[in-house]
């Protein structure tokens, strides 16, 4: 009798990370069955579509529930699915939504049944926490990588709703510690800034690479706050995906992680890519932060990644630039169904 199919469960399948992780696992597993659940709030079937064509692995074939992750009965779900892993990625990732019950509401809650349910299960689970844990700590003033313990002072209640996801998991494990126990394979992930393929039906919160790469593609100056020395940890989307999948494999060790390039860029830097890929020489138009954005806009972020190459085993393959550059290139022939060259 043939061995069952691979499973997986990917919260916000439909997204824009979590469509390129279903992508990946396919073109890794070809004969894997994927559940993706989402509500569609932000997602879309056409990023599932175009993701699989571009990795090559021909037509979506799994299955997809239009609903929330709150809503489904999660033990049972996977005691009937028996599923590799799960990876839940599925959020209200819009950090100017103020509205902080419908955050929690979406973001936090559903957590704990997933997380209970796929500790009793044995199921590994891989989520995605968020660099706004970290809001403006003092490593940001420093202007260097930041520690895992600088976290929990978030700008935001996107960034508090995710700090409370790292706090239930870090609490459970001290339980475990305490007991002299083993850690259930549960891994948390804090994105970095995260920009690649798939990112174009996240409107207003889509990449500053595909904001900017547009603007110089319509014949206009690129935007920047003055003067564009702002420095972000930017993380091409193959690499978030490639570390999220890394967090399933056994060996790991489990544990709440920072996933970025290890590395800054200003936004002078990303305008200066987005020129080499495309062959201009567009100067950037600079223009004043808004008042209310200073006191909660991060400034400075860089993932201290050492702990998650000790842990995971994993470390980052692309060089920023390098992606943006690619990245760029393909934004422009897309847009003209042609390649660019340099």
């Amino acid at each position: 009798m043939p061995d069952a199919p691979p499973t997986y469960i990917v919260t916000g399948g439909a997204g824009f990370i979590g469509a390129n992780l279903v992508a990946t696992l396919l073109s890794n597993e070809p004969d894997a069955l994927i559940y993706v659940v989402d509500d569609f709030r932000t997602g879309s079937y056409a990023n599932i579509v175009e993701c699989c064509h571009r990795a090559g692995v021909g037509p979506f074939t799994g299955t997809v529930l239009a609903d929330s992750v709150g809503e489904l009965n999660w033990q049972p779900a996977l005691l009937g699915l028996e599923p590799k892993a799960v990876f839940h990625l599925a959020a209200i990732t819009d950090t100017l939504e103020f509205d902080e019950q419908k955050m929690l509401r979406a973001n936090t809650e559903p957590f704990s049944d997933i997380l209970e349910a796929c500790i009793e299960c044995d199921v590994p689970l891989v989520y995605a926490s968020s660099a706004a844990t970290y809001g403006s700590p003092q490593a940001a003033d420093d202007r260097v990588p930041f520690p895992l313990d600088a976290a929990g002072e978030p700008n935001n209640v996107y960034g508090f709703s995710k700090w409370l996801m790292d706090v239930e998991v870090i609490r459970f494990f001290e339980q475990r510690r305490n007991a002299n126990e083993p850690l259930p394979h549960v891994v948390g992930l804090r994105y970095f800034n995260v920009f690649g393929p798939g990112e174009i039906r996240k409107g207003k919160m889509a990449s500053m690479v595909l904001h900017l790469t547009n603007q110089i593609l319509d014949g206009n100056r690129p935007r920047l706050f003055k003067m564009g020395e702002h420095e972000r940890d930017q993380v091409f989307v193959e690499d978030v995906v490639s570390c999220t999948i890394a967090g399933a494999k056994s060996g790991i060790t489990p544990g709440v992680y920072n996933l970025g390039s290890g590395q800054t860029t200003s936004f002078n830097d990303i305008v200066d890519a987005i020129n080499e890929a495309l062959g201009s020489v567009i100067e950037p138009e600079y223009f004043e932060m808004p008042e209310e954005m200073v006191p909660t806009y991060q400034h400075y972020t860089c993932a201290d990644m050492s702990k998650t190459k000790e842990g995971l085993n994993w470390s980052p393959g692309w060089s920023p630039i390098d992606a943006m550059i690619r990245y760029a290139r393909q934004i422009a022939a897309d847009r003209t169904g042609s390649a660019v060259h340099s």
